[in-house]
């Protein structure tokens, strides 16, 4: 697979590269690494919802705000 960056892009990676002390080629095989995984976990998400949906295992707009909320206030402790 052959893959074509824009001047500025590849500019930006080459610089990044030598900062990180790697190969750019290494950062993009490890940047589309972590696209591919992101799209599978992301999907993978979106089908675990929808079966919930299907099943009726949802709560209300007002149950979701409550339970965030509740995070927030814990998260806020926590510090």
């Amino acid at each position: 697979m052959e893959v074509h960056l824009s001047p500025d892009i590849q500019s930006k990676l080459t610089r990044l590269a030598t900062q990180q002390g790697r190969e750019g080629e290494a950062l993009v095989v490890e940047a589309v690494e972590r696209l591919v995984n992101y799209d599978d976990w992301f999907r993978s998400e979106v089908q675990i919802g929808l079966g919930q949906i299907a099943h009726n295992q949802t709560i209300s707009h007002e149950e979701a705000g409550s339970r965030l909320d509740a995070h927030i206030a814990s998260l806020q402790r926590s510090v």
